[in-house]
């Protein structure tokens, strides 16, 4: 089983924050006076200028140790199968040499970022805590 610094747990939660970040889309209707039950709650998924939600999610990864941002570029390449589950240790080691740009911007630039993590997390024995609903099915 691969070592991991950040807990399964902690993973759940930030393939959860991840999805509902990149769930979001362009404004669709910027002059929203209504009531958001008679429109059908279209703003719900809107990435709207007053959301914070992107941003302290780009905080919370740059705020991990280099340590914990290279495991978590681990964690995709395992699951998108640029890496193998039986090389975990040179997969982090690989990503804290090719570190190139903020790993929150490289990590929010891959729209698959969390279903690469929780792929990952099964990929090496560990799947995402099923308590957590970090799964979910996508609708």
């Amino acid at each position: 089983m691969a070592d991991l610094t950040l807990s399964p747990d902690y993973i759940g939660r930030l393939i959860v924050k991840m999805r509902a970040v990149q769930g979001r889309e362009g404004v669709t209707d910027a002059d929203s006076g209504s009531n958001p039950a008679d429109d059908n709650m279209i703003d719900a998924l809107q990435d709207t200028p007053g959301d914070l939600s992107r941003e302290e999610l780009r905080e919370e990864i740059n705020g991990l140790s280099p340590e914990e941002q290279a495991e978590l570029v681990a964690l995709m390449w395992t699951g998108r199968g640029d890496a193998e589950p039986e090389d975990w240790a040179g997969t982090i080691e690989l990503a804290a040499s090719r570190r190139e740009t903020p790993a929150a911007h490289y990590l929010m630039s891959e729209p698959l970022a969390a279903d690469f993590w929780a792929d990952g997390l099964d990929k090496l024995g560990l799947g995402v805590p099923i308590g957590d609903e970090a799964s979910p099915p996508l609708l």
